[in-house]
């Protein structure tokens, strides 16, 4: 006995009903998780830079932005905060080297019913 079956899936409907896409929950999420994470790791003088991330950037919009003067500076030009070792530049990549991407797919995949993998 044969048994032909034929699937049918729509990719972007199952995405869309998972939160992904611009300005899906999905991509909320990461965000304003990227936002929150990298605030320990962006250098900080009188908190304008910081600021200027959640001011400049659009929750949903799949970019983070610092904007101001001096934000391209304080991020390739290495500098040295005593009081705060772990401000300083290139604080992004650092963030996800030290743990963030765990931190993010694992919420990210709670949000849209998967499991966080490597």
């Amino acid at each position: 006995m044969k048994v032909n079956t034929k699937v049918i899936m729509d990719k972007g409907k199952i995405a869309t009903s998972r939160g992904f896409g611009k300005g899906g929950r999905v991509q909320q999420f990461i965000d304003s998780e990227v936002l929150r994470l990298c605030e320990p790791y962006v250098p900080m003088q009188n908190k304008e830079l910081i600021r200027s991330g959640i001011r400049s950037t659009v929750i949903g919009e799949g970019q983070v932005i610092y904007d101001t003067p001096y934000a391209r500076r304080w991020h390739y030009e290495p500098a040295e905060f005593n009081e705060a070792p772990q401000r300083g530049n290139y604080w992004f990549d650092r963030m996800m080297q030290e743990g963030g991407r765990k931190q993010i797919l694992e919420g990210t995949a709670s949000i849209c019913g998967g499991k966080a993998g490597r």
